[in-house]
Parts: C-alpha cells; structure tokens; sequence
C-alpha cells in the first residue's frame, strides 16, 4: 500500500541533524548534537523543532525551527515565544529560524512590539526555499531537503526530479519521503511527467496529510474571515444565521484562492474570464475542480470540467 506524505520536520532533520543545523545557520562548524522538541512540551506541532547544537566559536546553543507551508502573520508571535520559554528551560543561547516552503505574503523577520514604554523584541532567520539555489542540495547532501527539490530554485527541471528520486532510492532511511517529493513535483510538473518519473499514482497524493494541511490552512482563513463577516451580519439579520452565512461565504472564498493558487502555479496565468467562471462554483464544485487542476495535463481540461459545471 502507498504511503502518503506524512512527513513533519523532527523526521526530516533526524535523518541528517548536522547538515540541517549548517544549512539553517550557514555555518560550517556546527555540530548537531541532539533534537530536543519530545522533551520540551511547548514545542508539540509536527513542523516545529528544537536542536541542540554547538560550535569552537559559539558553545552550545539551540536552534528553535519551524517549517510552514506559506508565511504566517502570527509566526513571529510565536517564535518570540518558542524562543523564550526555550532559552528559560535550558539557560542557552538560541538561534530561532522559519522556513517558508511556498510563496506567500512578504513578512519581516523579528517580533517587534511597544508598549506603555517598553520594548519586546526578537529577531529569527527567515529561508524562503524557493529562493535557495537547488545545486546546495547535492553539493552539501542535504537530504532533508530533497523532498522540496521541486520547490527550490531551479528544482523544475525534470532531469532534477531523477536525480532526487535516484537518491532517495539508494537509502532505506530516505525512501518514505518520495511521496512528499511526488506532492511538491505536481505543484510546478506535469502529472504525467511526474507519474512517469516517479511511477506514481497522483490520485494518493490527495490522500496526503501535506496536501490536507495546504487545504486546511485556506479552509482555518476562511472560517476566521467567515466569522467576522458572519458577525457583522448577525448584528442585523440574527447572530445565528450571520455566523452561518459568514462561515460558508468564508470556506467558498478561500477554497476560490487555493484553486486559482494551484492553476497558477501549474499553468499560465489565470484569465480575468476564468476567474470569473470559478467564482461562480459552490463549495463542492471548488474541490472537485481542485483535485482536476492537480492532475490535468493542460488548462483546457480544467475549463472542460467548467463547461460541463455550466450545462
């Protein structure tokens, strides 16, 4: 049986601890020493870590990572706090870093509040992957990184995809992440090339916790934004029936936005006429028209499901 791409990031950098800890710090004189995140329990979500490292120049200290599908508005919030509950259990020095995995909203890199006087503040790295060059991979043998090859600047290319699965292959340790290379090579591949490449059926990869976790994170938006519009509406028509209004309208909204999100990043720029035509789908038709964008070969069997939507 298939297994899906359930891979969070303390399973990623077991497999090559000290190679993450200096790609994360781009320094080569670090030393991973153990992954500390099962013992310290404010640290619980599958894509957030805690390792402890060290070097001659810099002793021990820790690093408090976390890997996210796209920029998070409350991320900064909450590596200021990962990094001080952190740096007060253990009493060392900590290097906080966010890894993007996907394009989003550009936002800074430190906490910044004030406050009746007084000042809060932490700084964190910030690793968009699509900006790293995919060459690092190889050269360095990152290995946690090659399921996100597709992802990385320059990963596209269908000849990398082979070299990425032929690694993954030779090494029984690496071998379960291959689903989660196949789900990010049909974000910016071909179905087909991918299924060719990999022989894969793509079909699974909607089974994947990776791709439920892309689905949800558009689905949490809406609810909130559902929420605020619902209330507003409440206030006049009812609060019962304004909640479930706004919660709806919120689910179809940001369903619309990861629908465009995929057929963007798998064909050319979406028409002002075919987003028109998506906006008028229900729920329902959105999904089933997301599961199509990820499989389709090209855009016009997209609008084929479209046309018969419309009969």
């Amino acid at each position: 049986m298939p297994k899906t791409a359930d891979i969070g990031s303390k399973r990623l950098i077991k497999l090559k601890p000290t190679a993450w800890a200096r790609w994360l710090t781009g320094n080569p004189d670090v030393e991973a020493i153990e992954l500390l995140s099962e013992e310290f329990q404010w640290i619980s979500r599958a894509n957030d870590a805690l390792l402890k490292v060290k070097s001659a120049q810099h002793g021990t200290f820790l690093i408090v990572n976390e890997i996210q599908i796209r920029p998070n508005k409350r991320m900064a919030r909450r590596m200021r706090a990962y990094a001080a509950l952190a740096e007060e259990h253990y009493d060392l020095n900590i290097y906080p870093v966010v890894v993007n995995i996907l394009p989003g909203k550009v936002l800074g890199n430190n906490y910044h509040n004030e406050f009746m006087g007084l000042t809060a503040h932490q700084d964190f790295r910030v690793i968009n992957l699509w900006e790293e060059d995919v060459n690092l991979v190889f050269e360095q043998n990152l290995s946690p990184l090659l399921p996100f090859v597709p992802i990385l600047k320059g990963g596209q290319e269908p000849s990398v995809l082979k070299q990425a699965v032929a690694l993954l292959r030779n090494d029984e340790k690496l071998a379960e992440m291959e689903s989660l290379l196949a789900f990010f090579a049909s974000f910016v591949l071909d179905a087909k090339i991918v299924s060719k490449i990999m022989r894969w059926d793509m079909t699974i990869l909607r089974e994947s916790p990776w791709y439920n976790q892309i689905l949800e994170k558009g689905l949490e938006k809406g609810l909130e934004q559902g929420l605020e519009q619902g209330l507003e509406q409440g206030l006049e028509q009812g609060l019962e029936q304004g909640q479930q209004r706004g919660l709806e309208q919120g689910q179809q909204q940001e369903r619309q936005k990861m629908l465009l999100y995929i057929l963007e990043h798998r064909f050319t720029p979406v028409s002002a006429e075919l987003k028109g035509r998506i906006h008028q789908l229900n729920s329902d038709q959105l999904l089933s028209l997301a599961d199509i964008a990820l499989e389709a070969s090209t855009l016009a069997e997209v609008e084929q499901f479209l046309v018969v939507v419309k009969e």
